[in-house]
């Protein structure tokens, strides 16, 4: 992989994993992070401990992602959170030429379909992501979980070769991921419970495990699953009968964690619901399926942020 040239844009926690797996592989990996967390980086590198090591020098580290132009990068890497999507899809206007593949490794749902919406489908790739991690301090993060592998994939099948390189790049590093033909269907699946736990952990300041123990709020949980099962259907993602019980071994080993909607919240920052529960309300009223529960959560999820954010 040593002729493409690479950028990770958002070294927060999910960027700094990635950015290690490559930088691992190639130093001159190129990433773009906050002024202050770019000096940081640029001195002391990016460690990820606990499930998954890396320690890793970092050699080129920009403040803005016009920066990126002069180093013609062939692929680059999106972890912002969401709801900086839009901003960061404007300045990678002064910087794309045709070629270039763009991947979302965000959470939510429909981010691939905003970089193809402006640049193409041909360009837009999406991952995703089954590990959890947290920052411990900058440039320093903490693997809690790995549920092996990653997935990978391209709106477009003709870039099914270069997919399946990009996967086996970061396998070789240690970052076991699987190139899909159909990545939205893994997206859906992992997603669902990610749109469905996230309010519900938020509102209530609960772990996953809490909130699936706890008879009121396993009831909203159950019903917000059916909800969001229902418009996957719609939407061509049917994940079958026994969909449910897979998700449920899933998040019984993820559960003794908050979801990072909870850190948002105590943090008074942005949090990601327009593309979670938001997204599974938004694809509900397209296809006509029903969605109380989930419009309930995501309307108190935003009452909450629009409380401290106005402040």
């Amino acid at each position: 992989m040593g002729d493409l040239r690479m950028a990770v844009i958002g070294i927060g926690a999910t960027g700094a994993v990635l950015a290690a797996a490559l930088l691992n592989r190639d130093p001159e990996t190129m990433l773009v992070a906050r002024p202050g967390l770019r000096d940081k980086i640029r001195e002391n590198g990016i460690t990820i401990s606990g499930e998954l090591n890396y320690h890793v020098p970092v050699r080129n580290v920009f403040q803005q992602i016009s920066e990126l132009k002069e180093r013609d990068p062939d692929i680059i890497f999106i972890s912002t959170k969401t709801f900086h999507l839009p901003e960061v899809v404007n300045a990678l206007k002064g910087v794309f030429r045709p070629g270039i593949k763009i991947v979302s490794a965000h959470n939510g749902l429909g981010a691939e379909d905003v970089i193809a919406a402006v640049f193409g489908a041909d360009a837009a790739f999406r991952m995703s992501l089954n590990f959890g991690v947290s920052v411990k301090r900058p440039g320093e993060v903490t693997a809690s979980f790995f549920n092996r592998p990653n997935h990978l994939g391209a709106l477009d099948p003709g870039n099914r070769e270069i997919g399946m390189k990009l996967a086996g790049l970061f396998t070789t590093s240690g970052l076991d991921t699987e190139f899909v033909d159909d990545i939205k269907f893994h997206v859906w699946k992992k997603m669902i419970m990610k749109c469905t736990m996230a309010s519900i952990c938020a509102v209530t300041d609960r772990t996953i495990k809490d909130a699936l123990e706890f008879a009121p709020t396993r009831e909203i949980a159950d019903a917000c699953f059916r909800e969001a099962l229902a418009v996957a259907k719609a939407k061509g993602y049917d994940l079958g009968d026994d969909y449910l019980t897979h998700a449920m071994a899933y998040l019984e080993k993820v559960g003794i964690h908050k979801d990072s909607m909870c850190v948002d919240i105590a943090n008074r920052t942005r949090t990601e619901i327009d593309f979670l529960g938001g997204k599974v309300v938004e694809y509900g009223k397209e296809t006509g399926i029903p969605t109380p529960h989930y419009s309930t959560m995501a309307n108190l999820v935003r009452a909450i942020e629009d409380k401290y954010l106005r402040r």
